[in-house]
């Protein structure tokens, strides 16, 4: 093994690596492992490792594992699939978010698969052609520390400005990777790239803190060191459960407000820009090429079941069905943001902005 990487085996045949972005696996990883799944997972392990350890339980299908790392989120296994394009070890791709996900479809390295789970997905959320379908999301919020009084939240959105006025005192985790690369995406996408590139210069001159993950923002919100901050929501709901003196704010950004005419406003029917919420699914795909369709296609329907939407609902990340599941069996946390899955952008719009955004932040000083 390369590229200063660690492995440790678990249980059940499990592999935890912190893996360095585009970094080489050498087929010697897989050795005595020839009949295993293979899955590369950017979804945090303390969350998925139950959920594939009980599919390996029903099915007695052996699974082998690799786990992105924090400071890489989802960019690290994708670039991983992109340099074994051409001789691939992975049969299933678990991403937590869609647009490295949506990347690689567009590169050919996903497979088609329309199976049970598929069905129950909302159009959203999935790919017209079966190259990846999404499941239990996360949202963008804010995290605010509830010492600091001057941060308020009106409305169904909180405002902004004291972010905007205060930014030594916020923090962002590293738009390169992860679901903040999203949210920079949506804004380059609403606002336009030149916009996003000058508010950014603006806001790193003025004293942002721009940290190496959400779970690094969402402690130097809880110890103070920041007052303000974005992050998920499983993040800032693992700070609560902590009892750590955080709220959860409401995020949301929203396209400038096309001009009216004189006629509407006086009719009453301008009603000012869209807001949109920022919901981020996690995806799973089959990976062209797999060794294992048949038991790689089980574990996608498994995936994307009402069965494991409900038990990441139940577990401390809280994520959020986007299927129908028993409302009865999900926390009262998880059914009130619910409502804002219906509200959110089409993420699948900003493959275009993504590829734009990114080659920009790679020209950036990290």
């Amino acid at each position: 093994m390369t590229g200063g990487k660690r492995a440790a085996l678990t249980g059940g045949g499990i592999i935890l690596v912190a893996a360095a972005a585009a970094a080489a696996i050498w087929p010697a990883w897989f050795t005595g492992k020839q009949n295993a799944l293979v899955v590369y997972c950017a979804h945090d392990s303390v969350y998925a490792d139950g959920i594939l350890k009980d599919f390996e339980a029903k099915t007695g299908i052996p699974i082998t594992v690799l786990y992105d790392s924090e400071a890489t989120k989802s960019l690290g296994l994708v670039n991983q699939l992109k340099f074994e394009k051409d001789d691939p070890h992975c049969d299933v791709f678990w991403n937590n978010e869609l647009l490295g996900t949506m990347d690689l479809a567009n590169e050919g390295i996903l497979e088609p698969y329309k199976g049970s789970g598929y069905e129950r997905i909302p159009g959203k959320f999935k790919d017209e052609e079966g190259r990846w379908t999404g499941f239990a999301a996360r949202m963008r919020v804010w995290i605010a520390n509830k010492n600091q009084p001057a941060i308020k939240e009106t409305g169904p959105v909180p405002v902004p400005q004291w972010f905007e006025a205060n930014p030594a005192r916020c923090a962002i985790a590293n738009p390169l990777y992860g679901t903040t690369l999203t949210h920079f995406s949506l804004i380059w996408q609403l606002r336009g790239g030149d916009v996003l590139k000058k508010w950014y210069a603006d806001m790193r001159r003025r004293g942002l803190r721009v940290l190496a993950g959400n779970a690094r923002v969402k402690d130097a919100v809880a110890e103070g060191v920041c007052d303000l901050g974005w992050t998920d929501t499983d993040d800032c709901f693992e700070a609560i459960d902590d009892h750590r003196p955080v709220s959860l704010l409401q995020l949301a950004e929203s396209a400038p407000a096309a001009p009216t005419p004189d006629n509407l406003k006086k009719m009453g029917l301008y009603s000012g820009p869209q807001n949109y919420a920022i919901v981020i699914p996690n995806t799973v795909s089959l990976v062209r090429g797999t060794r294992h369709r048949e038991s790689a296609e089980r574990l996608i329907d498994f995936l994307l079941s009402a069965e494991t939407e409900t038990t990441l609902a139940k577990s401390k990340s809280r994520q959020i069905p986007l299927g129908a599941v028993d409302k009865e069996q999900i926390p009262q946390q998880v059914r009130e943001l619910s409502p804002y899955v219906s509200v959110s952008y089409d993420l699948r719009q900003l493959e275009q902005a993504r590829r734009e955004c990114l080659a920009w932040l790679k020209t950036e000083p990290q």
